[in-house]
């Protein structure tokens, strides 16, 4: 007998957390779902367990995965068993990682664990996927709730790969950008540096403060890349921690411009997300801890959370979300219409839709202002490094000519 932490949930929705001994997850699992509970996860407390649930560092590819699910459901659609299934799709996957976790995964099933709970222990998919799973395991409608789930990962993929082609433009602006400075800061400036000082000419103040800058670059470049790096990692384990990351998040959040459609981006992924989840069969609460724990913002993983708590008390999701100050005026009320009219998901849904066009909207007129702010601090900023280099030499000509 083995110690194994159990979450679930009641018929009213109320989330427990308990430690239970069994002698497997599955025997756990069936004994508390004869009980009328809803389990929602079991872990083990053995420090030495076989698996021990470590996480793998690699990730499978989003787009590798819904090709993969597509395909799963088609097999399941056609009628073949779970098992012959991952059987015939792990001799077509080429990619030797993923190969290698539905491997793992087959043999789980095969060893009599869930879908879901197999897929979980890889600890490589989304946790909004092995509660998909879980829900559709448990309504008996895997088929249905799988394809629900491809829907919603195809518009996020969709989403964003919008999104990422409008930033591409601006950032290969601002990479040539700062490589041009590199260039003319650490080599062109020393080379007048040296002209200058061979010529022994007095110098205007501007040339003088940044010759010095090229020369004090160039001396010192490698170890201010050093420094960078150095630096760029300390902030990269800070941004990891909790207070970091909720920080980044607030600084983001209050960004001009940029900040609002951060926010209305992860509002459309929540909601996208809720409804998948509800639409699957599962009850609200589990529903808003996975969402929740699926958010990329932590400021609104945090709203998410503590909602959850006026949702277990009685009070409805929209007053509940209203009351932590993160969601949207538009979206509350919203969600407050679907709740009135019971057709949350549907709503949901819209939402979803409704933010994903405004984050387009708004992104396409953002990159609008900035791509030409960039196009100037460009020019101004060659300009004043040339005009600084080569104003010596017109007072020398002017000189030489009188």
């Amino acid at each position: 007998m083995a110690e194994y932490t159990i979450k679930m949930a009641d018929e009213r929705g109320h989330v427990l957390e308990q430690i239970e001994n069994g002698s497997s997850e599955t025997e756990i699992r069936d004994r508390f779902a004869q009980k009328g509970y809803f389990v929602y996860s079991i872990k083990s407390k053995g420090l030495l367990s076989a698996e021990l649930n470590l996480p793998r560092r690699r990730k499978v590819q989003q787009d590798q995965f819904v090709i993969f699910n597509q395909q799963f459901v088609t097999l399941i659609h056609a009628g073949l068993p779970i098992i012959q299934s991952l059987e015939l799709l792990i001799k077509r996957q080429r990619n030797a990682f993923f190969r290698s976790v539905l491997q793992n995964v087959r043999d789980r099933v095969r060893g009599g664990e869930l879908l879901s709970d197999a897929f979980a222990a890889q600890n490589v998919f989304p946790k909004v996927y092995t509660t998909t799973l879980l829900a559709g395991e448990k309504s008996g409608n895997l088929e249905e709730v799988l394809g629900r789930y491809i829907s919603f990962q195809r518009l996020a993929v969709s989403f964003r790969k919008k999104l990422v082609s409008s930033l591409v433009y601006p950032a290969l602006l601002i990479i040539v950008l700062m490589v041009m400075m590199t260039f003319l800061i650490t080599f062109v400036v020393p080379q007048f540096a040296s002209l200058y000082h061979t010529l022994g000419a007095a110098l205007p103040p501007m040339t003088t403060m940044m010759l010095a800058i090229g020369v004090n670059a160039k001396h010192y470049f490698f170890y201010a890349l050093a420094a960078l790096v150095a630096g760029g990692f300390l902030l990269w384990r800070w941004m990891k921690s909790d207070s970091g990351s909720t920080y980044i998040d607030r600084v983001k959040l209050r960004t001009p411009l940029l900040g609002d459609i951060w926010l209305k981006y992860q509002v459309a992924v929540f909601s996208r997300m809720l409804s998948t989840l509800l639409s699957g069969g599962l009850p609200l609460v589990p529903s808003l801890e996975t969402a929740g724990e699926s958010m990329q913002s932590r400021l609104m993983a945090q709203g998410i959370h503590s909602s959850i708590r006026g949702v277990r008390e009685g009070r409805g999701l929209a007053r509940s979300l209203e009351e932590t100050k993160v969601f949207p005026e538009m979206s509350v009320e919203m969600i407050e219409v679907g709740e009135s009219t019971g057709a949350l998901p549907a709503m949901l849904n819209s939402i979803a839709e409704f933010f994903e066009e405004d984050v387009q909207n708004a992104l396409a007129m953002a990159m609008s202002l900035i791509e030409p702010v960039i196009l100037i601090v460009m020019g101004v900023v060659v300009a004043f490094v040339l005009i600084s280099l080569y104003l010596p030499i017109f007072s020398l000509g002017e000189g030489a000519l009188h």
